[in-house]
């Protein structure tokens, strides 16, 4: 065996317990998810993701020994990067721009509204600004993976943890809520198929959600809908950044320290979410490519998903059931008020501009 090998598998050996258990959790989830929803007779699920959450958490005492905290690390700060920025394949930018100014505007700022009141709820409500910052950016963005991609630009702090997986959770159901209730507000007010597509894709948090709510209207409202949300998704880059250099500059201010201001956080992860992006929309538009292409596409999307319920079985892993009841109900009160925020932003510019 070469020194080069002997040095990787050194390298590896002290994450291997973290990265299997939390694919284990992983894989529980990922089988415990039809079973669940057959049980409730198919009319409704909870997300792998939640399961894989609520497995973990009630596993905490088993995996809160050293053995397992290297490779949970792992899998919370380096895999969740690199699912992330996998993401960036789900967008072309052509689907965008056929949104037109007007909506891509409306969006824009519905999004950066919401994410300052996720910041002024936090300040009211007593919260921690990074809980904040989660509250707002999943809110505005994609929920549970802005969150944890928010996650990764929030300075450390005491119930950091357990912010992320409540917010993950809160998310999914707020996303299943609205889901079932929004569609039914649209016509309530008499929108047309295009302004219910996006209203539910500039509102709902989470993908799946913005999908199911669009195709319980019309394909019309779903093409629409999928197409503002994944603009949403689109400009997860700049809400990181944006986020993160404002909780690094306030940090500093707070402690007086002027150097530290000028260490702006540059996600690598997010910026090759962005280069997926443009990758994806130059390859989706070469017909000669497409038979290469997709096979690829689809497998790293695959890798993507399967990253993103490792990393979340990894965080759920690391948070006691103890630390989320003890959140108390200003959490509730936050996710709630961003998730209001956004509704009456969009609802009442659509309504205004008829």
């Amino acid at each position: 065996m070469s020194i080069a090998t002997t040095t990787r598998l050194a390298t590896w050996r002290p994450l291997l317990d973290g990265i299997v258990l939390s694919a284990v959790v992983a894989l529980a989830a990922y089988l415990a998810e039809p079973l669940v929803k057959s049980a409730a007779g198919g009319r409704f699920g909870i997300p792998a993701v939640v399961i894989a959450l609520i497995i973990g958490m009630v596993l905490h005492p088993l995996a809160n020994a050293p053995r397992f905290q290297a490779g949970m690390t792992f899998c919370v700060k380096k895999m969740l990067r690199w699912a992330i920025a996998l993401l960036g394949l789900r967008v072309a930018l052509g689907d965008i721009v056929a949104l037109g100014l007007t909506t891509a505007l409306l969006v824009i700022v519905a999004m950066a509204a919401t994410i300052l009141s996720g910041f002024l709820l936090a300040r009211w409500l007593g919260r921690e600004t990074g809980m904040g910052a989660l509250g707002g950016v999943a809110t505005a963005v994609c929920g549970a993976s802005a969150a944890l991609a928010t996650a990764t630009v929030v300075p450390d702090y005491k119930s950091k943890a357990a912010d992320v997986a409540f917010t993950v959770i809160a998310m999914n159901a707020l996303s299943t809520v609205a889901m079932l209730a929004y569609p039914l507000i649209c016509v309530w007010l008499g929108f047309s198929p295009s302004q219910t597509g996006i209203m539910l894709g500039a509102t709902i948090h989470d993908v799946a959600q913005v999908v199911g709510a669009g195709q319980a209207v019309s394909v019309e409202a779903a093409n629409a809908a999928i197409i503002v949300k994944l603009f949403r998704v689109f400009l997860l880059l700049p809400a990181v950044l944006i986020v993160g250099w404002w909780l690094v500059h306030d940090d500093a201010k707070r402690a007086g320290d002027v150097a530290a201001r000028a260490k702006v956080p540059v996600p690598v992860f997010a910026i090759m979410f962005l280069v997926l992006c443009l990758v994806n929309s130059l390859l989706a538009t070469q017909p000669a490519l497409a038979d290469l292409y997709q096979p690829i596409r689809t497998l790293l999307l695959s890798i993507s998903t399967w990253g993103l319920l490792i990393a979340i079985a990894a965080l759920g892993l690391g948070t006691s059931l103890g630390a989320m009841a003890r959140l108390g109900w200003r959490h509730l009160a936050l996710v709630t008020g961003t998730s209001l925020v956004i509704l009456v932003i969009v609802t009442g510019s659509l309504l205004a501009l008829g």
